[in-house]
């Protein structure tokens, strides 16, 4: 958990101390190794616990195709609502991301009017992403409600218990409704 403004970590130390990127997600391992960037910390967790099948195994095409989403969700998603948080990118910045992303969003939307999830019918850290990615619509004021399958997909994560659980212990759960 980092404050944005004074970049200080939950117990109040320097998040630069952690990585010198200075953004988020860095993930600290037990042996001090330090992770950064969300795609690849996603596969790292779901490897761990191969068992919940969040990620296809690492030699499978669709380990492939996983990347292909996770990347997608970075670049074409993440980076595009840069500009809705920081107003000093200013007024055309904003306007340009947000047409944008509805492009990319009436692209998930089609495909998720034939999927369950991104990969199909099983949940995978990507979905999980997404989710997180696409529920900053709410926080911007981005309306999503021309796009039925993705808003149902995003209802349908919301729904799940540990995602619910999750939204709970951020404080989030009002956010994701």
């Amino acid at each position: 958990d980092i404050k944005a403004r004074t970049r200080r970590t939950q117990s109040g130390a320097d998040y630069t101390t952690v990585t010198a990127k200075t953004y988020v997600p860095a993930l600290e391992l037990e042996n001090g190794q330090v992770l950064t960037e969300g795609p690849a910390i996603v596969q790292f967790l779901a490897d761990r616990a191969s068992d919940t099948k969040l990620a296809p195994p690492a030699t499978s095409f669709e380990r492939y195709r996983l990347q292909e989403w996770l990347n997608f969700i970075s670049t074409e998603l993440h980076k595009t609502f840069t500009p809705l948080f920081h107003p000093d990118h200013g007024e055309q910045a904003a306007t340009q991301a947000r047409t944008k992303l509805a492009q990319r969003f009436a692209f998930l939307d089609q495909h998720l009017s034939n999927h369950d999830f991104l990969m199909g019918e099983q949940f995978t850290v990507a979905d999980a992403y997404c989710f997180t990615i696409a529920s900053w619509s709410a926080l911007v004021r981005l309306d999503l409600s021309a796009f039925a399958s993705l808003t149902a997909y995003l209802a349908r994560i919301a729904a799940r218990p540990k995602v619910r659980e999750a939204l709970q212990a951020e404080g989030l759960l009002h956010a994701a409704r």
